[in-house]
């Protein structure tokens, strides 16, 4: 059974906070709310704890696409290889925000991700999944939580998400109804930005 723990976006409990970070750092998997869709994760050092993600989204490790969610930029250098002047300006511009950048991976990309070329960076602008991220030290993985309903692409109501997946994972956090509507996925590893998925981040005020 998973714990359930209330936070609230605008000052995140400690307590509750340690809480989530025990789990994470006992290899535990955590649903959290970002500034979209809500997000399965872990923290993206233990190995075992990204299997346990990969075999609950039915695909082999080297094979998913996960994100990592950082709480700033200065974050993001400790993954990714030395960026343009252009390309920082576009992160510099857009996050925090409802947006995923692909960018070259570096060579301090955790074991389970050494062989990837490039990697998905997220900063939310979300208070919870950033203060958690803050608090961990290094960032965690995020993978969207999809529903297999037909009309209904992401499940917004932290109780039904409970419901769904408490035998899977250790901590459902309500952080209040999430949005329906996941991150736009933007390509920087090439010579032009790409638009590889439009989502609630508006594209215009990137490009």
């Amino acid at each position: 059974m998973a714990q359930f723990i209330k936070l609230y976006n605008e000052n995140p409990n400690p307590k509750e906070i340690k809480k989530v970070l025990d789990v994470l750092r006992n290899g535990g998997l955590v649903i959290y709310p970002t500034d979209t869709v809500y997000g399965l994760g872990c923290d993206i050092t233990n190995t075992k704890a990204l299997e346990r993600i990969a075999r609950i989204k039915g695909i082999k490790l080297e094979k998913a696409n996960f994100s990592f969610i950082c709480n700033d930029l200065s974050h993001i250098s400790d993954y990714i290889r030395q960026i343009d002047t252009a390309t920082y300006k576009i992160l510099k511009k857009a996050l925090p925000g409802p947006y995923t950048f692909i960018l070259p991976g570096n060579n301090n990309l955790p074991k389970a991700f050494k062989k990837r070329k490039t990697v998905g960076i997220r900063v939310p602008d979300n208070n919870i999944a950033r203060t958690i991220v803050q608090e961990l030290g290094n960032p965690i993985v995020s993978t969207s939580i999809y529903d297999e309903d037909d009309i209904v692409e992401y499940t917004t109501d932290p109780e039904l998400i409970l419901e769904k997946w408490d035998n899977l994972v250790d901590i459902v956090i309500d952080g209040g109804y999430g949005d329906n509507v996941a991150s736009t996925i933007i390509d920087l590893s090439g010579h032009e930005p790409e638009i590889i998925r439009e989502g609630k981040g508006d594209i215009d005020v990137i490009l």
